[in-house]
């Protein structure tokens, strides 16, 4: 066969030819595919991530290798027919397994027994065939859904609450999220994230809330790569947000009053002033003769003496004046802050007012205090009520004149919750009947009850600090007598005995 001229020698074109029909036979001619998408697996579940060959031809005799970022150690080695063990890794022995139930078309598949966070990543699929060698990547997608996020009150902080939000058992790294109950965003105000022994993250988040009337707070947790996510909220009373004091709004209201006051008080007294100069200089003026002048200028003097005696004396009715005002918008108030505790007798609080338990008239347990009953301010008190299947829990009001009539006694008004047996209700009632019943839907039984009084709001409400939920609100009561905690181990009954 004649050769080309000026393109090869005739004695290289049938080598080439001979080179191209050997690369196209299917014994030395194949590539090597893998998924196009990545392989996602749950954590602890088996992974199976599969390799072709193509052209479809038989693997049988080949070597098929499975590797991480190097082909020795290996995460799997076959040839021979069967697997070899010396050059595996140690963390995959007895844990994957060459699926070779298709091999006689060029399929295989890695299986990964009880997946863990370190087998995240890229596997490298190779097959040698004598002096051929080709291969692929597969990616494994390791996903782990840690436990439901656990979100409690941390303390009061910058003028509102701060609430932490934490979980674990996350792979990869998750993302956190708080939101109100209108699915706006918050800003965290922090957020830490740690990673244990197996390679999983556990989260911290935590937020300051300042507005008292978002009620629920949201925080979730999501997975970012399979997008699943958990959520758990909380709810935020809003007596437990701090309040800015009485005498900081006083004074941040009458503050430009008094500062306009004292300009006007200087602009009068600066006026006067003015006036006297001109009315001594104008005399001064009027002077033709030395001796006149003089006299005059004596007089001026003495004048003056008189004028500014008389000023001052003005200035001082004026401060007088001042001080009263002063005296009307601030108020002398002695504020004492109680926290009264049906349960503890501590010595660090001998000075508060205590609890002590009574038995009320006809039967039942009555809470008394050491003092007149609330009738300003704010307070709170707690009651270990336990395991009980049948109690009745809150305040109630005495009429601000009593006598010792029967029909002053009936006019005690209750602001109250009961249990019994299994069944809550909210109660307004008198020793006369009851004007107002509602049913609550408590599902766990609370162990410790916070009762919150705020006399001034007319608030009572219940918070259940075995699970710090809210339980239930009396609001708009309009106190007009004096209010004392209620509590006794038996429901409520409307005769005369109560």
């Amino acid at each position: 066969m004649a050769g080309f001229p000026g393109l090869f020698p005739a004695g290289v074109l049938p080598a080439l030819l001979l080179w191209v029909s050997m690369w196209g036979s299917p014994a030395s001619g194949f590539s090597v595919m893998g998924p196009a998408q990545p392989i996602k697996v749950s954590l602890g579940a088996d992974a199976t991530l599969p390799c072709q060959l193509s052209s479809e031809q038989s693997a049988a005799h080949m070597q098929i290798r499975w590797y991480r970022t190097q082909l020795s150690p290996a995460v799997l080695v076959y040839q021979d027919g069967q697997e070899q063990d010396g050059e595996q890794m140690l963390e995959y022995r007895g844990r994957t397994e060459l699926v070779e139930d298709s091999i006689g078309r060029g399929a295989v598949a890695l299986l990964i027994q009880h997946v863990r966070a370190s087998d995240d990543g890229q596997y490298w699929c190779h097959f040698n065939d004598g002096h051929i060698s080709r291969e692929a990547v597969v990616e494994l997608h390791v996903i782990g859904l840690g436990s439901a996020p656990h979100v409690r009150m941390m303390g009061p902080e910058d003028h509102g609450i701060q609430v932490l939000c934490s979980s674990g058992g996350w792979f990869p790294k998750p993302r956190v999220q708080w939101s109100d109950t209108a699915g706006e965003k918050l800003l965290s105000l922090s957020e830490y994230q740690t990673q244990d022994g197996d390679g999983l993250f556990h989260v911290e988040a935590s937020l300051v809330v300042t507005d008292s009337s978002l009620g629920n707070v949201t925080c979730s947790i999501q997975n970012p790569v399979s997008g699943q996510e958990k959520a758990s909220a909380i709810f935020l009373p809003e007596p437990f947000f701090p309040r800015t004091s009485p005498w900081k709004i006083a004074l941040a209201g009458t503050l430009p009053v008094l500062v306009l006051l004292l300009i006007g008080i200087s602009y009068i007294g600066w006026k006067e002033h003015k006036a006297k100069n001109g009315e001594v200089e104008k005399k001064k003026k009027a002077s033709h003769e030395r001796d006149k002048v003089a006299r005059e200028k004596e007089e001026a003097h003495s004048l003056k003496s008189k004028s500014g005696s008389k000023s001052n004396q003005r200035f001082l009715e004026k401060l007088q004046i001042l001080g009263f005002i002063l005296s009307f918008l601030f108020l002398p108030v002695l504020v004492i802050e109680n926290h009264e505790n049906v349960h503890q007798n501590n010595s660090d609080f001998r000075k508060e007012p205590q609890a002590v338990l009574c038995k009320e008239q006809g039967g039942g347990n009555l809470l008394k205090l050491d003092q007149k009953g609330f009738t300003k301010g704010r307070h709170y008190w707690e009651v270990d009520i336990e395991d009980t299947d049948e109690w009745t829990l809150g305040i109630y009001e005495e009429p601000t004149e009593k006598s010792e009539l029967l029909s002053d006694l009936q006019k005690m008004k209750f602001n109250v919750l009961e249990k019994k047996g299994c069944e809550y209700r909210a109660l307004i009632c008198s020793r006369q009947g009851i004007f107002h019943k509602e049913s609550l839907p408590i599902e766990k039984c609370p162990l410790k009850i916070v009762i919150f009084l705020d006399y001034e709001d007319s608030d009572i409400s219940f918070y259940n600090m075995t699970d710090e939920t809210h339980i239930f609100s009396f609001t708009h009561t309009n106190f007009s007598g004096s209010v004392y905690p209620y509590f006794k181990l038996k429901s409520m009954e409307f005769s005369p005995s109560a």
